[in-house]
């Protein structure tokens, strides 16, 4: 969430010095607030207003949802940076309606401690997602091993479904003492 907002307003920032539009649309299992595009300071400022206080009353990522939101009401070509942790599945045929009629850069967020299991023994993990938690033993170097090549596999399906619908793509990974 910080280091979206952040990427965010880095963003924003710089649309002001170039005079371009600014909008947001927050989504999680649907769209929870939408800022129509706009130029100016003063839009900026509530923009990144809106991405530090907003405080969603749903769970999950649903990408279909918001692209879809994206290609409805948007008519003029722009560009769209989807900033997420893409935590989702099935919104390649979203994202390819999107990448048709506008320019798409998709900036994958995601902590470095959701990809690497600690030796510590036995955790709870909670799925961020839908809010389900199991105990797993991190102790298990087989565990361990397995988590990682999922995560991998995940990946490396994420990056070939970008490159497939010819979407730029950067991946972005946060240490755990990010501030």
């Amino acid at each position: 969430g910080e280091v979206m907002a952040t990427i965010s307003a880095l963003l924003a920032f710089s649309a002001i010095k170039n005079n371009d539009k600014v909008g947001l649309l927050i989504f999680t299992s649907e769209v929870e607030l939408f800022i129509p595009p706009q130029k100016g300071r003063k839009h900026v400022l509530r923009v990144i207003r809106e991405l530090l206080y907003f405080e969603p009353k749903n769970r999950g990522t649903n990408l279909s949802v918001a692209f879809g939101h994206i290609v409805k009401i948007m008519n003029r070509r722009s560009v769209v940076i989807a900033i997420s942790d893409f935590q989702d599945t099935q919104f390649e045929k979203s994202l390819r309606l999107l990448k048709q009629r506008h320019d798409v850069l998709a900036i994958n967020v995601g902590d470095i401690r959701e990809e690497e299991l600690p030796p510590a023994g036995f955790i709870e993990l909670e799925d961020a997602e839908t809010g389900e938690s199991i105990l797993v033993d991190s102790g298990d170097r087989t565990f361990r091993a397995a988590f990682a090549k999922r995560v991998q596999r995940e990946n490396e399906a994420l990056e070939k479904a970008f490159k497939k619908i010819s979407v730029d793509y950067v991946r972005i990974r946060i240490e755990e003492n990010y501030k």
